[in-house]
C-alpha cells in the first residue's frame, strides 16, 4: 500500500450565495495501492463530506463538493516534503511576522506540555 495526500475542494454557499465566493481546501492522507484508487478514495470521501445546515441567521449554508485539485505520491522519509506552496506578498516584514507568532505558539504549546511531564 503505499499513502498519497489529496486536496479535496469545497464551495461553502450561505443562503442564496449572494456573499463573496468561499472555498475550502482540505488536505487529506489516503491509502490506496495506486493513483487511480487514491483519487476515487478522495472523491468518496468529498462526495460523503457534502453537507447542508442551518447557520445562526436560519440560513442554509451548503458544503458542496467541487473536485480533486492535487494529488500527491508521499514519501514518507524523515525530512521528505509534504507540500509546497509559494506566497507572494506586497508586506514581507508582516508575513514574517506571522510566522514567527506561530513558530512562538507552537514552541509555547510543547514547552507548556514538557513542563508538565515532570
Amino acid at each position: 500500500m503505499n499513502w498519497y495526500m489529496a486536496k479535496i475542494v469545497f464551495r461553502i454557499i450561505c443562503g442564496e450565495g449572494d456573499h463573496t465566493p468561499q472555498f475550502d481546501e482540505q488536505l487529506r492522507l489516503i491509502e490506496a495501492e495506486h493513483e487511480e484508487e487514491a483519487f476515487v478514495k478522495a472523491t468518496t470521501i468529498g462526495e460523503k463530506d457534502e453537507e447542508s445546515f442551518l447557520n445562526q441567521k436560519n440560513q442554509v449554508v451548503r458544503w458542496q463538493f467541487i473536485n480533486i485539485s492535487e494529488l500527491y505520491k508521499l514519501s514518507l522519509t524523515d525530512g521528505a516534503e509534504m507540500y509546497s506552496r509559494v506566497q507572494e506578498t506586497d508586506h514581507a516584514a508582516s508575513f514574517i511576522d506571522a510566522i514567527n507568532k506561530k513558530a512562538d505558539y507552537i514552541r509555547a504549546a510543547f514547552s507548556k506540555k514538557l513542563s508538565q511531564a515532570f
